[in-house]
């Protein structure tokens, strides 16, 4: 066992040597020219693997069904692009670029009076992102800019990678809590009247709320609604969207969700759930091909689903009973999901 967990651990050194090499080289260029490379070595990787191809191919035609074919694959081509500049070279950028005095030269905030209320209140208050732009650059933005500000990230299971991404996050006073036995430290945070961030678009498994989420219905964990209720805690939904390819951003305003208003509602937790889905949804729509298309949020699927029994009427009336739903909607949401086709 020792010897296996040695030869792990160089495993794990010798990958972070390369990692940290080849960013090392990739680095000595400018930004926009690396954002021009790292978008070519997406569409090299859009073309070379058919599984994730096929994957943001099925997700994208279900969840936008006015686009043409060509328009779905050219999308789904510019997501795998976008994911690779995140993490070639956003990643390792930011922490070089954005200071506190270069910051406006890249980043401008955009509509976003109310976070800046909840963010210089003395109140708590959460603050939730999807895998949509740079969900990296919005904690580290809001924290460059003074204010206290925690989020949950899934450790790496490289070590020596996770300490390194650990060290960019955390460079301008961003807390990260890793979700492994996180939940304490979460409530403490709320309790002395902290601010965190979700990444809240993550497949929850199939013991999680199912929610609306482009027209199919997505599991998303119940942690944020019910610390939302519990602290009667406000929820801020936003996004980082990069413009036109390159090194500039824009902090965008989606949502803001105040306790008075799920007070009322008949399933206070399902609407909380439901309206920061649609809010994700929102920003993602802003620039679908920003979003990662490969994640499988659908992968869960509702027991009556599995079970090939129709919509129960206990969840067909929680649905009707959100304000934003239609009747178009809500045909939608009755129809099961059908297998996306294995690539080979």
């Amino acid at each position: 066992m020792r010897r296996s967990g040695a030869l792990h651990n160089t495993t794990a050194l010798a990958q972070y040597a390369a990692l940290r090499s080849l960013f090392g080289l990739f680095h000595m260029f400018g930004v926009d020219q690396n954002m021009r490379t790292a978008a070519g070595c997406g569409r090299a990787y859009f073309r070379a693997v058919p599984r994730h191809r096929e994957r943001a191919i099925g997700h994208i035609a279900r969840s936008l069904p006015d686009l043409s074919h060509d328009q779905v694959h050219a999308l789904a081509q510019r997501s795998v692009e976008s994911l690779f500049q995140m993490f070639m070279v956003e990643t390792v950028a930011i922490p070089r670029l954005l200071t506190p005095t270069s910051w406006p030269s890249y980043v401008r905030p955009l509509g976003i009076s109310g976070e800046l209320k909840l963010l210089l209140g003395r109140d708590p208050a959460l603050f939730v992102t999807g895998h949509c732009g740079n969900w990296e650059l919005l904690g580290y933005s809001l924290a460059l800019l003074g204010f206290n500000m925690s989020a949950l990230a899934r450790p790496l299971d490289n070590p020596w990678l996770d300490r390194w991404i650990r060290t960019v996050r955390e460079a301008r006073g961003l807390q990260v809590l890793t979700k492994w036995g996180a939940t304490t430290e979460v409530q403490r945070l709320i309790e002395q009247g902290g601010r965190v961030g979700f990444i809240a678009d993550q497949n929850a498994g199939d013991d999680g709320l199912f929610v609306p989420f482009f027209g199919r219905l997505a599991s998303s964990y119940k942690s944020i609604g019910l610390l939302a209720m519990r602290y009667e805690t406000p929820i801020a939904v936003g996004s980082a969207r990069r413009c036109d390819g390159t090194f500039s951003y824009e902090l965008d305003h989606c949502d803001i969700i105040l306790p008075r208003e799920w007070a009322d509602q008949p399933d206070p937790l399902f609407y909380i759930t439901a309206r920061f889905n649609r809010a994700i949804e929102l920003a993602i729509r802003r620039a679908p091909e920003q979003y990662l298309w490969v994640h499988r949020r659908w992968k869960s699927r509702p027991a009556h689903e599995r079970l090939g029994k129709p919509l129960p009427p206990r969840l067909r009336e929680k649905l009707k009973a959100l304000p934003w739903m239609t009747d178009d909607e809500l045909h939608r949401l009755e129809q099961p999901i059908e297998p996306l086709p294995v690539a080979r």
